[in-house]
């Protein structure tokens, strides 16, 4: 995503526009996470590499975050959550 908002806000009703808002903040965190790690992992400095996934790990925070604004606002989205969860205790007997 690299700050580019993937959709078009003016486009979102007034009732759906914070839990969008949410969803891109997740989205944003979800892409530098997989950024620190990716940098992470071809460096050969130790320090660089323990700042890169320090800093991954906060932006794992900063989703979970999002995720417990979105799941107050969004019922929809706490029911296919669970349903989810269901579904991969099904497949996975864990």
């Amino acid at each position: 995503m690299l700050s580019k908002i993937p959709i078009d806000l003016s486009k979102v009703s007034k009732e759906n526009i914070d839990k969008e808002i949410l969803r891109i903040g997740m989205i944003a965190e979800l892409d530098a996470v997989s950024l620190y790690e990716q940098l992470a992992a071809e460096t050969q400095n130790a320090d660089i590499k323990k700042i890169l996934l320090d800093i991954a790990k906060e932006e794992k925070t900063h989703i979970g975050e999002f995720q417990a604004m979105l799941l107050k606002l969004d019922e929809e989205q706490v029911k296919e959550m669970e349903e989810g969860k269901k579904e991969v205790e099904e497949l996975t007997g864990k």
